[in-house]
């Protein structure tokens, strides 16, 4: 049995060494092939070194507490190489000024009363609406709704707008009264179904802060993300892995599927593993059902400026790993992270390192802008907050085109109609990826093992 996985991104990587894993241990009669257009695998995992700066130019971590990114790594022999985001607090901006993130908030919801009461973030107004939570009935709806949508009713606009959205804002890049809420965070739900109140619901549920170590949220690899990737391609077969091999389109014959590449080639398979982005894989398969349905799943286009200083060239009273930005601030800036105090190894001693994004819903156009654009424009936004002295020694920018999938409102549903579709028309090919079920690193992963665990039992 011949089966192909098509792109080398982490939910690519991850199916074919799971693949690889499964034919080794038992001695099965099957072979497998990694076809990515590319020169270089890694998809969106892509790390930049400079005068020993580690800049991430994709995700820069992954939560520690979905196992199976870290499990990947240890299996690669990279376990010596993990390391723990420094634990210290982080603000949301709103205005000009900084309000570290309310003590006990989880995802915004407030679990402690007196750092919630205290904090500036909201009117006295926006508090009091925030305590309907206490006495508002359960939702009488059953069917999908929209995160924000959820949030407001149960803790008001105020709340949303300048702490729950600038958070999931830097998961989804994308408009929280439209996110589904089955398909981002049932949990939150589930709670109001037991709980009724999400504040006292969360306060059952935050991981008690006395005695024992406190565990790390994040995990990053101490020579960057890429050597991930590195370590995944040194454990696969280098005769599997074929670089710089796009395709034109797949289709079925004879009970198989033919590979049609750029070239001009082709070859056939038994089995296929989908990775790609969502519309490129419609496109390949070229179904008009898929084609509608993959098609309706919008994504964000978003670029990050990382940028170099010496660590006088910054001033600023701040003890924390950086900032998300409320909603109607009126910057141009997303998010900003002081990636030199998050991450010990991100830049050498005496230097500093920032990474900001940009890029949201109805403002998408400034990605577009050049480099140096984008380097005044974070600058002149920063220099709002805290003292930026100068130029930075070296600047990255890296724009990521709709890369970021959005789980809007029946998705869930749609999910199911492409799975009844794939039976179908498609028996034997398997999607994963970021547009399907999670977008993080340990999501993908999760992904694509279980592309490869339904190959098997089939």
């Amino acid at each position: 049995m011949k089966t192909a996985i098509i792109g080398g991104g982490i939910t690519g990587l991850a199916a074919a060494y799971y693949l690889q894993k499964e034919i080794m241990t038992n001695s099965l009669d099957m072979e497998y092939h990694l076809f990515e257009k590319d020169s270089r695998l890694g998809g969106k995992i892509k790390t930049d070194y400079h005068k020993g700066f580690v800049i991430e130019q994709g995700p820069d971590s992954f939560l520690a507490r979905k196992e199976s990114a870290s499990i990947l790594a240890k299996e690669v022999g990279l376990e010596e190489e993990l390391i723990s985001n420094n634990a210290s607090g982080a603000y949301i901006l709103k205005g000009s000024s900084l309000h570290p993130i309310p003590e006990g908030s989880v995802m915004g919801i407030p679990t402690k009363l007196g750092p919630f009461l205290t904090t500036g973030l909201f009117s006295i107004r926006g508090k009091l609406r925030a305590a309907g939570d206490f006495i508002l009935p359960r939702s009488k709806s059953e069917t999908d709704q929209g995160l924000g949508v959820f949030f407001r009713r149960r803790l008001g606009s105020e709340v949303v707008d300048h702490l729950i959205e600038p958070l999931l804002s830097g998961i989804y890049a994308g408009n929280i009264d439209r996110l589904s809420l089955q398909a981002t965070f049932p949990r939150f739900f589930e709670v109001e179904r037991q709980y009724r109140s999400l504040i006292l619901g969360m306060k059952g549920e935050r991981p008690s802060s006395g005695g024992g170590r406190k565990k790390a949220g994040f995990y990053s690899l101490t020579k960057g993300l890429q050597s991930f990737v590195e370590g995944i391609e040194n454990h696969l077969d280098e005769d599997a892995v074929h670089k710089n091999s796009g395709l034109q389109s797949i289709r079925r014959k004879a009970g198989q599927y033919e590979l049609i590449f750029n070239d001009g080639s082709t070859s056939l398979f038994d089995r296929v593993i989908m990775t790609t982005p969502h519309d490129v894989t419609a496109a390949l398969l070229g179904s008009d059902v898929l084609n509608e349905e993959l098609a309706s799943i919008p994504a964000t286009s978003v670029a990050t400026v990382a940028m170099a200083f010496d660590e006088n060239q910054l001033s600023g009273d701040f003890d924390g790993t950086g900032f998300v930005v409320s909603k109607k601030s009126g910057y141009t800036i997303t998010a900003c992270t002081w990636t030199h105090r998050k991450w010990d190894h991100a830049a050498p001693p005496g230097k500093a390192l920032l990474r900001c994004y940009v890029g949201k819903p109805g403002g998408v156009e400034v990605v577009e802008k050049s480099d140096e654009e984008l380097v005044d424009i974070v600058l002149k936004d920063l220099n709002q907050v805290m003292s930026v002295d100068g130029k930075p020694e070296y600047s990255n920018v890296t724009r990521w085109r709709h890369a970021m999938p959005q789980y809007e409102v029946g998705h869930f549903e749609k999910m199911e109609r492409i799975a009844d579709h794939m039976k179908t028309e498609f028996p034997g090919i398997y999607m994963a990826g970021a547009a399907f079920e999670g977008v993080g690193l340990p999501d993908c992963i999760s992904q694509g093992e279980q592309a490869v665990r339904r190959l098997m039992e089939q």
